[in-house]
């Protein structure tokens, strides 16, 4: 596939990002859910824990996760897909769902936040999607006393790292609830931008490095791509410091206090990465700066070597006008050199002066060069 054709798919799912489409009818009543024609079919995956043994089942039935309730003192339902309305609404009713959160789950376009409802917290995060650039997707979270339920847009994320930490023995999320599970996935959503960030911060250089020696038109265009990359990750990394924050500060029952303090250090991260978007995106907007800087100086070299170059025919331009006036050679006065012996070559002996001079002469002001002196 051309990069042409790639720039216009990214530029097209940026766009949608950031210019959402709401598919419920005006007017709609709280709590509609439409869903996606573009959605994938949902996938369920279940895995109940605790302390002594862990049990996992894949693509299994709505009626069969909802039965697992209760078998450990955690279970969590991963659904991967949103096409299927019925399927959200199964379990939203069978766990106590709010409405209006899951009409939120169906229109994947919400900013990372946390609701408090009655009996669960509503979270949201955007996981960048594996191997496609900047692009984000919604995951959604209820946590519940002994649940923990996942809704995302389509099958693959970056929460493997906490699967294989569930299914170790003897690791703190073996033996914490479900406030530590959903603590687990936010963090692994984070650390999902640092890989990102650093390849931009790499790319970010290389373009700094090839303004600052060959600026070229085609480096502004890599550059407006580069900034606006970075604004799609800092609308998603922004809401999230901030839903991090609230569930830090939130006084729920649900979440204990000691998954509060690693909260806070999640917190950490995400400013840690809101430090770096900023920076990177004053780095991408001054390099244009540096762009415009690096094109004038390569437009003045250029010049300074042409009018050098005028500057040294200015006299040899004068002697050759001077002695192409075709006068009668029968007056003294009318260019008696013209009968000299070796009046030509002592003309082009005092060109050839005349240009070296001045060469010497720029070379030496500087103008020519690097003044060695």
């Amino acid at each position: 596939m051309k990069k042409s054709s790639i720039a216009r798919k990214t530029t097209r799912r940026l766009s949608r990002a950031l210019h959402p489409r709401r598919r419920s009818l005006p007017g709609a009543a709280p709590g509609t859910m439409v869903a996606d024609p573009e959605a994938h079919p949902p996938s369920i995956h279940v895995a109940c824990y605790d302390s002594e043994a862990i049990e996992e089942f894949d693509d299994i039935d709505v009626a069969g996760a909802i039965a697992l309730r209760g078998r450990r003192r955690v279970v969590w339902i991963d659904v991967a897909g949103l096409a299927d309305v019925s399927v959200i609404e199964q379990i939203g009713q069978a766990f106590g769902l709010h409405s209006l959160a899951m009409e939120d789950v169906v229109n994947a376009h919400q900013r990372p936040k946390v609701d408090d409802f009655e009996n669960t917290v509503f979270m949201v995060a955007r996981m960048l999607v594996p191997e496609r650039g900047v692009e984000t997707e919604q995951v959604s979270l209820f946590l519940g006393s002994d649940f923990l339920i996942t809704f995302q847009e389509r099958p693959g994320d970056c929460l493997q790292p906490v699967r294989e930490r569930m299914r170790r023995e003897h690791t703190k999320l073996r033996q914490s609830g479900p406030d530590y599970l959903a603590y687990a996935l936010i963090d692994a959503v984070i650390d999902g931008y640092y890989p990102v960030l650093e390849a931009y911060g790499e790319q970010i250089e290389q373009l700094e490095d090839e303004v600052l020696a060959d600026p070229r038109p085609s480096q502004i265009d890599r550059l407006h791509q580069v900034k606006r990359d970075l604004l799609a990750l800092r609308r998603a990394v922004w809401p999230t410091r901030e839903m991090v924050h609230a569930m830090e500060r939130d006084d729920s029952p649900l979440v204990s206090d000691t998954t509060r303090i690693y909260l806070r250090d999640c917190y950490d991260h995400a400013i840690q990465l809101m430090d770096v978007v900023e920076t990177y995106r004053e780095i991408a907007s001054g390099l244009l700066d540096v762009y415009l800087s690096s094109m004038s100086a390569k437009m003045n070299e250029v010049m300074k070597v042409l009018t050098i170059i005028a500057t040294i025919f200015i006299p040899l331009s004068f002697v050759v006008g001077l002695y192409g006036m075709n006068f009668d050679t029968s007056s003294p006065w009318n260019m008696p050199e013209l009968h000299y012996r070796y009046g030509y070559p002592a003309v082009l002996l005092f060109m050839a002066i005349a240009a070296g001079g001045l060469i010497v002469w720029f070379k030496r002001r500087g103008w020519l060069g690097s003044d060695r002196r």
